[in-house]
């Protein structure tokens, strides 16, 4: 799966997706920030799942109905953990992404919400 990392997730998370055979970018290596609309705007364009812990994106992409190839929003997890946390939802919610799914995963807990095109 091509996935985009918020800037604000791990950078370690980036090569545990790597290893479990995901194309990673994360967005902590841009020269700068260009902003929440930007970075969805690029995910989407460049056929990747956004990675974050910002509830903005999912905002943007209920609210404003901004195109998005999917969202996965990690909330409360380590930044030991995000990687695994990644993988495992990209594993088992693959179909629901690849539908524009919009996912929030806690410790415990994923809700789903489905995302109309």
């Amino acid at each position: 799966m091509r996935v985009l990392l918020d800037a604000c997730v791990s950078p370690q998370a980036k090569t545990e997706l790597q290893i479990a055979g995901h194309e990673v970018t994360w967005a902590g290596e841009w020269a700068e920030d260009p902003g929440d609309p930007l970075i969805l705007a690029r995910a989407s364009q460049e056929g990747r799942v956004l990675v974050t812990l910002d509830k903005d994106f999912a905002e943007l992409g209920v609210m404003r109905n901004a195109p998005h190839c999917g969202i996965v929003r990690i909330v409360n997890f380590r930044a030991s953990r995000q990687g695994r946390v990644c993988a495992e939802i990209m594993a088992r919610y693959a179909e629901e992404l690849q539908q524009g799914g919009i996912i929030t995963a806690e410790p415990g807990r994923v809700r789903i919400r489905q995302h109309s095109r």
